[in-house]
């Protein structure tokens, strides 16, 4: 991790950051994949109210986030029970949200260790998320060690785009190798 950075629980006085980031990281990854007019729209506020009483009544299952030296959320992530029967995987990876002036520094490393401990904790072994099939962040599942276990369309934005489901069947083992052994 970035010295001088660190991992905790999101509280609902970060929504309004998480909700930044949540705009911020959607105007610049989804450009060019979801209408220009929809991710103008995006409102940080109202995204601000959504994540506030997601956390406030746990809605969101278990949020983190990453703070930078200065003490501001620079990422965060969800995570909980896998919500849908397929894939068969007990956990799943709701959202992971690095600001993109943090990107590729190691954060989404941390958030996604984070996430999975927290997975665990609650006796979950295995884990997937979906990712957008054009999202470059794809890359990045791969590289942690996710395995294309599912494809879905969604329609976002009245746009139909393929998702991709990215699986881990060991997370104690992830765990331990991202721990060094």
């Amino acid at each position: 991790m970035i010295a001088g950075c660190k991992l905790r629980e999101a509280t609902a006085l970060d929504a309004d950051a998480i909700a930044r980031i949540h705009v911020e990281t959607w105007q610049a990854t989804y450009a060019g994949l979801l209408p220009e007019k929809y991710l103008v729209r995006l409102s940080t506020s109202a995204r601000s109210v959504s994540w506030r009483e997601s956390i406030g009544r746990k809605a969101a299952g278990r949020v983190l986030v990453t703070e930078n030296q200065a003490g501001e959320v620079v990422g965060f992530g969800s995570c909980g029970p896998n919500r849908i029967p397929q894939p068969p995987f007990e956990g799943e990876i709701y959202t992971l949200y690095v600001t993109p002036d943090w990107q590729n520094q190691g954060l989404g490393r941390v958030l996604l260790r984070g996430l999975f401990e927290e997975l665990a904790a609650g006796g979950m072994t295995s884990a997937f998320l979906w990712v957008l099939a054009d999202n470059p962040a794809r890359f990045f599942y791969e590289a942690m060690g996710g395995q294309p276990v599912g494809q879905r369309q969604e329609s976002f934005a009245g746009t139909r785009l393929e998702e991709t489901a990215y699986g881990w069947t060991d997370l104690i083992a992830w765990i331990k190798a991202a721990q060094g052994g």
